[in-house]
Formats: C-alpha cells, structure tokens, sequence
C-alpha cells in the first residue's frame, strides 16, 4: 500500500476484515499478525481517538501490504483528505451524516472511500450517489456496540461491496458471514479487554471463525459448482484486489 491506492492484488483470498479502534503500534501488529486485512484509526471523539501524528509513526512500522483505514464523523472534507495524505491511509471511512456533496468530493480524492449507515437508514437506497466504493452498515444504534437485525442488510446492496459492523464477536461473525456473505467484516470492542486495547485470546478466536466461516463458503461454492475451488471471499472477488470499520463507532461511548 502506498499513499492513497486501493487494496493490492496479493492472491489473497478471503473475508476481508479490517480491525478498528487501534490506539498502539503493539495491537496494530498484533492485528496484522493474527491475519487482518486492515486496521482502522478512530479520528472522531472517542475513547479510541488518536492523533494524526500518532497514527503516523504507527503506519511507518506496519507490512507494505497492510490497509490502513482512517475513521471519520462528520469532519471537515479538506480536513479528512489534509489527514489522509499527511499519514498515507489506504483508505477513509465516514461514519456521520455526511452528505453526498462533501462524500463525492472525498471520494474524487482518495481511491478508496467506505460510507457508512446504521442499519435500515433511509439514504442506503441512495447509497450509489455518494460515490463511495465500499458501504458499511453498523448497528442503528452506533456507538451501542450492539448488534442489528441482519435482515436490514440483505439485498441493500451487491454483497461484493458490503462490510458489515455492529457488535460483531468471535461468537458471532461466523453466522453474520453465513446469513449476508459480505465481502468484509469490521470488529473493535468484539475484540477488546478495554476500550482501545485488543485482547489477543479475543482476536484470534475471531479470526479462526472468519476462517471456518470461509470454509463454509467455499464448500458450499463447491457443491454448487462441482468445481475444484480454494476459499474465496464473499463477494467472489480477491479482498486486496478490490476497493472496498469497526464493528464500534464509539463516539457515542462514554469514557
């Protein structure tokens, strides 16, 4: 990853997961080394919040390949891509009501821009106007770490530009991958033992049933097809090759 290209092509196959909240180089690495596909930064008030230089000295001690997200709530567009290019983020996620003006303009900027809706929000039908190549939906409570109805995800958009947030844990993003079969999944607290700091025992069990849930998939793709097939991910699509949070938007959080 370079500046502010989409995700690499590295034969790579699988569920995209991206690991949010990170406030250290040590869960950073952690993540990267568990398997994760992205990391995330929290800009907007939050107990996870971290300063753009921060996150940059973390970001110069990462693998090339790792995709580096920054989170935003309703922030200035100057501002988000100022930060952007200031770090090198791979991607932006906005995560307030930002409009589909100020969205596009973001989006014409960087070459990978996730938009983010609690779910059932009335502009998802909307979603293509924003310009924004990935659409993550998370609780319609953000900030709750609860979880939502999966039925307000289906069929809102093709799955192959679908990441899905909101309470998700190693108990359960498992069966979040079985009912939607989103190209990406997002956790934070799902993998805490505190706000901002990434259980190891947590990460890696949900990282073995991202896997397992992979397996399913591609069984199933087999069965389907009665072609010899390896894991792919959900969408279809290698997760590096294709542009696209956390499964906690927590500037509702309280310290």
């Amino acid at each position: 990853m370079t500046g502010l290209g989409t995700p690499v092509d590295d034969g790579t196959e699988g569920v995209f997961v991206k690991i949010c909240g990170i406030t250290s180089e040590a869960d950073a690495l952690l993540a990267v080394g568990m398997g994760a596909s992205a990391v995330g930064f929290i800009f907007a008030p939050s107990p996870r919040q971290m300063a753009p230089a921060a996150v940059a000295d973390i970001v110069k001690r990462l693998p090339h390949e790792t995709v580096t997200v920054g989170v935003f709530r309703d922030e200035s567009p100057r501002r988000v891509i100022d930060i952007a290019n200031q770090i090198g983020l791979g991607a932006v996620q906005l995560h307030g009501v930002e409009s589909i003006e100020d969205t596009r303009w973001i989006s014409s900027r960087v070459n990978w821009t996730i938009k983010a809706f609690p779910a059932g929000h009335r502009n998802i039908d909307r979603f293509g106007e924003y310009g924004a190549q990935s659409l993550l939906i998370d609780g319609t409570n953000p900030g709750s770490g609860e979880l939502f109805d999966w039925r307000l995800a289906e069929g809102v958009i093709d799955p192959g530009r679908l990441i899905v947030s909101g309470g998700l844990g190693p108990d359960n993003v498992g069966a979040a991958i079985a009912h939607l079969h989103p190209w990406g999944v997002d956790v934070a607290s799902g993998v805490e033992s505190a706000p901002g700091v990434k259980d190891p025992a947590k990460l890696h069990a949900f990282m073995a049933a991202v896997h397992a849930a992979d397996l399913v998939l591609a069984e199933e793709a087999l069965a389907s097809t009665g072609t010899e097939e390896g894991p792919r991910p959900a969408s279809g699509a290698d997760h590096r090759a294709s542009p696209a949070a956390p499964d906690l938007f927590d500037w509702q959080e309280e310290e």
